[in-house]
Order: C-alpha cells, then sequence, then structure tokens
C-alpha cells in the first residue's frame, strides 16, 4: 500500500516506539550507526510538542517536533515522511498542527532550519528566510 491508501491522523504524544522514529530518522538521513536509542524517550519527552503521522495500524509514518522555552520562542523541528508516504499533503498537516499548537500556547516567534532543497516546502507553510541572520552550529 502507498501513502495514498490509508487514513493518516495525527497526535500529540509524548512517547513512541523507539525502533519506529529510528526508521523516521533514518528516513531522513538523520541517523547513524553507533547513535544512542536510548536517547530517543528523552528526545521525546524532551520536546515541547511531538506531532506523529500514524496509518490506520497506528504505525508511524511521520513525525515533527516542537521545541520551545514555553513562553515565546519556539523551533519547529525533526519534520520526517517514509519516502512511499511523501508528496500527499501530510508534512503539512505536521507543520500546520505545530504552527496551530505553538501559537495556542502563546509562542510569538517560531521559526526552523530547513534541510536544503526544502525551503520551498516551508515558503509554502508561511515561512520565509531570515535575511542578516545565518544558522551556526558548533563544531565538534
Amino acid at each position: 500500500m502507498n501513502g495514498t491508501d490509508k487514513t493518516i491522523t495525527l497526535s500529540a504524544v509524548r512517547t513512541w516506539n523507539t525502533e519506529e522514529i529510528i526508521d523516521l530518522y533514518r528516513a531522513g538521513g538523520w541517523w547513524e550507526i553507533g547513535y544512542d536509542k536510548a536517547a530517543i524517550p528523552r528526545l521525546l519527552d524532551g520536546s515541547f510538542l511531538v506531532v506523529i503521522a500514524k496509518d490506520e495500524e497506528n504505525n508511524a509514518v511521520g513525525m515533527g517536533r516542537l521545541i520551545s522555552d514555553g513562553a515565546s520562542d519556539a523551533y519547529i523541528q525533526d519534520v520526517v515522511i517514509f519516502p512511499e508516504y511523501r508528496g500527499h499533503g501530510i508534512g503539512s498537516r505536521i507543520v500546520s498542527a505545530l504552527k496551530k499548537l505553538a501559537l495556542a500556547y502563546g509562542h510569538s516567534w517560531l521559526g526552523l532550519i530547513s534541510a536544503p532543497g526544502k525551503e520551498a516546502f516551508y515558503r509554502r507553510a508561511g515561512f520565509s528566510e531570515m535575511e542578516h541572520y545565518t544558522p551556526m552550529l558548533k563544531e565538534k
């Protein structure tokens, strides 16, 4: 079955099956051999919000997280959909849900860092590049 053959629902969660989350991270190219899978429950629990897209059998097919100070600023992170489910609006639904939930909790600033090549997806969701700002990463 492909992504159009099933009903997909979204749920805000605090926990989820670790192996399914790892499979999603692998699908996004974000999981490497040697990473500690024991960190996944802490990753989910430490997020302000986690939205899981699930199929009729309650299997995760996509996810997104909201990282926040709980008062004003929030970041959308880790939006990923299994390849066979991409192109059917699931990612847009996840981002929309995260945006609505962020606003409902009073966050006045919502940002993200787009993966290369995904900028148009986020532009359609109402995001734009931040002029005069540069994302930075601490080197190992």
